[in-house]
């Protein structure tokens, strides 16, 4: 590096720092963003600049559903083993974000002191982040449809990610979910080390393959794969009658495995965290103690007590993770846990601005069982006629479901509480923007 780019450099990383300051003292929100793209304005190519201090490798996890869980359960066990690690915590996935975490734990003249950048890669972005960067490890979760006005159908991202992929170094290793059709098919063809994790827990299985799905036809035939049996969405047991496409083998036994927080989902997190782990060399024992003790990030079956209240906030911002999010609150309402649910619908950038994936939503499974269910945010009323419909279809009784709609948010927040026992659970369901907003009431501080 010459004077001039170190010079560069270090402008970048002093006017970095001085807005995150700037931000964060200001209670402006947590910096997350704006001192990455102001960064990398005065210096273009930061992003590998940063990427090559790590010392022993860069973690991009990808996926729909489930990155900021796995992340930071996979930091955690990492920390606890002794490792330095720098992560995006806040969420931050588009390269902005990125650069910001690393600045972060960076000295002043831009030096990185650190052994692991575990980061969490917004799907549609991982193909510009793979310009910059030749990861240690390569961690995808899942595809489903997610922003459709952004992104466009799972077979579109899964090819950017292969073409992306492909040209990776042999000591790159792949770690993809075998219970999505896609991944596995993507794992089938690359020339990299690539370990598979998954479900071989049929008690799991749905009782029948839900509406909302993406991916069930063969991605190497096209025909229409058989299933043994289904997790979640498309994420099952399968192969194709047709051709000799089937499951991949994976490389641990999930039923060898506990899990963190509630939900199939988070199991799918467990496992994707912890076959890293033991990748990189610390003991299923270690692991375990890690996943025990795990806490959920903010906003991800998150956990809060508000005026004498238990609430658990369950980010949804798709079909599949909503559809899994009301299977979880179901399984808490049998129980007699929970009896008041709030659902806060935006459709801001964040979010996607289409919210018609709403009408792919299973709404009339937590409507079935009743109780009282809040709605709020930018588009309350088509949320409301959602569940309007449900109610109609399943031909309840009116007097069996509460329906309550309240465009101001913080409005909805207290009715909400209000409706919910001491002795009960309030599960609150909001999209990206909105659970921001969510946490800024109940806590009184933003995350941005």
């Amino acid at each position: 590096m010459n004077l001039f780019d170190r010079i560069r450099l270090g402008l970048a990383v002093g006017v970095a720092k001085t807005v995150t300051t700037i931000v964060k003292s200001l209670k402006l929100g947590a910096a997350s963003v704006l001192p990455g793209e102001i960064s990398r304005r005065i210096h273009p190519h930061l992003l590998p600049l940063l990427f090559e201090q790590v010392k022993e490798g860069v973690i991009l996890i990808v996926g729909t559903n489930g990155k900021t869980t796995t992340s930071l359960l996979l930091r955690t066990i990492l920390e606890d083993f002794g490792k330095k690690v720098t992560h995006n915590a806040t969420g931050a996935n588009l390269i902005n974000g990125l650069i910001t975490a690393l600045l972060a734990d960076t000295n002043i003249i831009g030096q990185l002191n650190i052994d692991y950048a575990i980061l969490e890669v917004d799907e549609n972005v991982l193909p510009l982040v793979l310009r910059d960067c030749r990861p240690r490890y390569i961690l995808g979760l899942n595809l489903f449809r997610d922003q459709l006005d952004r992104y466009g159908e799972v077979d579109t991202i899964s090819l950017r990610w292969q073409q992306a992929i492909a040209p990776l170094p042999n000591h790159t290793t792949i770690l993809l979910n075998a219970d999505d059709p896609t991944l596995s098919y993507l794992g089938q063809n690359l020339t990299q080390k690539v370990l598979f994790f998954g479900l071989n827990e049929p008690d799991r299985y749905l009782e029948e393959i839900p509406h909302a799905v993406d991916s069930i036809y063969c991605p190497s035939c096209g025909h229409l794969l058989d299933y043994q049996g289904v997790y979640l969405s498309h994420l099952g047991d399968y192969a194709c009658p047709k051709c000799d496409f089937k499951k991949s083998e994976t490389a641990l036994n999930s039923q060898e495995w506990g899990q963190i927080l509630i939900g199939v989902y988070n199991k799918y997190n467990t496992l994707a965290a912890g076959l890293l782990a033991r990748e990189i060399g610390i003991s299923q024992e270690n692991i375990n103690a890690t996943i025990k003790d795990f806490r959920a990030a903010f906003g991800r079956a998150e956990e809060l007590t508000v005026k004498g209240k238990h609430v658990r906030i369950l980010l949804s911002k798709n079909p599949v993770g909503m559809n899994e999010t009301i299977r979880a609150v179901n399984d808490i309402k049998i129980q007699g846990k929970s009896s008041t649910t709030l659902i806060v619908l935006n459709d801001r950038i964040p979010d996607g601005t289409d919210v018609s994936w709403i009408w792919d939503v299973d709404t009339e499974k937590l409507v079935s069982l009743g109780g009282t269910i809040v709605v709020s945010g930018d588009r309350v009323y088509d949320m409301a006629l959602r569940l309007k419909y449900s109610q109609e279809t399943l031909e309840m009784n009116p007097n069996s479901f509460n329906l309550i709609v309240k465009e101001n948010l913080q409005e909805a927040i207290k009715i909400a509480l209000e409706k919910s026992p001491k002795e009960e659970t309030l599960h609150i369901i909001p999209t990206y923007s909105a659970m921001l907003e969510v946490r800024k009431t109940l806590t009184g501080r933003e995350i941005l």
